[in-house]
């Protein structure tokens, strides 16, 4: 035989409500069984909405990120994939750019060639008809792959003499310049002459016992500065 059962509705919910009503503050381990229930899914509630938005910050802090990062992935893919089509191209003018620089350097005399070099200078200026009043090498400075060698040179001529001279200098087989060229005209007694004083610049390559000295003496200075 089935049972009728009858639930009052309103007593439940006074029921309820009457555990709710005078509760401590202060002392909620004395409340009764639903208050403290109720307490503990709303704190349970709040810790798992806290953590979410916590979460879905720095989700989307590292969303941001990604897309910030997007645009310059983007740059990089097109630059890569222009130098993978344009591969064969590039090579071919990596050769061509090392076989001028080959070249560069075959005008470049060793340190046995130095006295040559400087003597085909004054040659070119004695067959010009020029006359030295100075012709003084200076202090060798060596760079990182080669050297130079400043001379300071002083010579008087005609004025078509001393441009001669200065195209047979630049038309030599080895390297030279001339920098910080001067002309004065000299004292009319001097029929018109004119007086260079120039500076002029050889290079030479460094041998193998001078490049590994240098590759010793900049790693001792990065160690040296390293140590500041």
């Amino acid at each position: 035989m089935a049972r009728n059962v009858n639930i009052d509705i309103g007593s439940l919910f006074e029921q309820a409500a009457s555990q709710f009503r005078g509760l401590n503050r202060n002392e909620p381990g004395q409340w009764p069984l639903l208050p403290k229930l109720t307490a503990w899914a709303a704190a349970a509630l709040a810790v798992v909405i806290v953590g979410w938005f916590l979460l879905l910050s720095a989700a989307n802090d590292d969303l941001q990120a990604e897309r910030d990062r997007e645009p310059v992935l983007k740059t990089e893919y097109r630059n890569k994939l222009g130098q993978a089509v344009n591969l064969p191209e590039l090579t071919k003018q990596k050769e061509q750019v090392q076989e001028y620089v080959t070249q560069l350097e075959r005008q470049l005399p060793g340190k046995a060639e130095m006295d040559a070099l400087l003597s085909d200078i004054n040659q070119a200026g004695l067959g010009r008809g020029l006359q030295f009043e100075l012709f003084r090498p200076g202090q060798v400075e060596v760079k990182d792959y080669y050297a130079e060698l400043p001379i300071a040179i002083k010579v008087s001529g005609r004025y078509h003499d001393i441009g001669a001279f200065a195209a047979d200098v630049a038309n030599l087989s080895r390297i030279v310049t001339l920098q910080n060229l001067t002309i004065t005209q000299l004292p009319k007694e001097a029929n018109g002459l004119l007086q260079m004083e120039a500076t002029a610049r050889t290079y030479r390559y460094l041998d193998s016992s001078e490049v590994e000295a240098r590759r010793k003496e900049n790693q001792a200075q990065q160690k040296k500065g390293g140590q500041k």
